[in-house]
């Protein structure tokens, strides 16, 4: 992730909700920290039909929007103004692009089994000075 070019686009105020939305509702099938195919997990995965609409979890910009992670495949990475970047990973589309600012509960991507994922999810994660963090403690 480039530092430089992430501060090139201010992220839009928060909502001051204080909480981040859901990306999806579903069932969260692996946890923070969870060995999955021999690695740590480093958010959470949410099990969703395919095609499911994934909304940003709170105002930012998205910093990143491609397939080049490869565990994740189709990934969305969004810097909010608290300065914790989310990603949201696995996704079949992006419906939205670098530099892009997007507000909370907004559609930024449809939900897929790209990268590792061995069936249709969502791998969220909350990563606080580009540190994982369990998303579960910021979420509503």
């Amino acid at each position: 992730i480039e530092k430089k070019a992430d501060m090139a686009s201010v992220a839009p105020e928060s909502t001051g909700i204080g909480k981040y939305r859901w990306p999806v509702r579903g069932a969260v099938i692996n946890n923070f920290g969870d060995n999955v195919e021999g690695s740590r997990n480093d958010g959470i995965n949410i099990s969703v039909p395919e095609g499911t609409p994934i909304k940003a979890a709170e105002n930012g910009v998205v910093i990143y929007a491609g397939n080049g992670l490869k565990q994740l495949g189709n990934t969305v990475l969004v810097r909010h103004d608290d300065g914790k970047v989310t990603v949201y990973g696995n996704a079949a589309n992006l419906d939205v692009q670098r530099g892009q600012k997007v507000q909370r509960g907004q559609t930024i991507a449809t939900s897929g089994m790209t990268g590792s994922a061995k069936r249709p999810q969502v791998h969220f994660e909350v990563r606080k000075d580009a540190t994982p963090v369990n998303p579960s403690t910021f979420l509503e």
